[in-house]
């Protein structure tokens, strides 16, 4: 079991910054894929990002490319979401996710296990 514990969303104006957190514990490895997700009221929950920890490589949806970054930090095992030039349509619940294995998904199926999700509200 992999417990994951997401931390850091808020309200900020348009335009401003956040940095969310998201701590891993449990039977993690580094055979693991780790996601950010979101989800509107009313919407489907989102892609946004995945990172694969044994290499670093990343994959950002279209709709946050060049705005949100990923990262990681292996000894604290612990996954970023640096959100930069928020917009009041970036309003949602953020998740993140994670599963075993190489393969960097991008659906929400795909994911075995999901944070309790943080708030962000952006306001205009």
């Amino acid at each position: 079991q992999v417990q994951l514990v997401e931390s850091g969303g808020g309200l900020v104006q348009a335009g401003g910054s956040l940095r969310l957190s998201c701590a891993a514990s449990g039977r993690t490895a580094s055979t693991y894929i780790m996601g950010w997700f979101r989800q509107a009221p009313g919407k489907e929950r989102e892609f946004l990002a995945v990172i694969r920890w044994s290499d670093d490589r990343t994959y950002y949806a279209d709709s946050v490319k060049g705005r949100f970054t990923i990262s990681r930090d292996n000894a604290k095992n612990t996954m970023y979401l640096k959100m930069n030039s928020l917009k009041p349509e970036d309003t949602a619940v953020y998740y993140c996710a994670a599963r075993s294995g190489l393969v960097m998904f991008t659906t929400r199926y795909e994911y075995d296990y999901w944070g309790q999700g943080t708030q962000v509200t952006v306001s205009s």
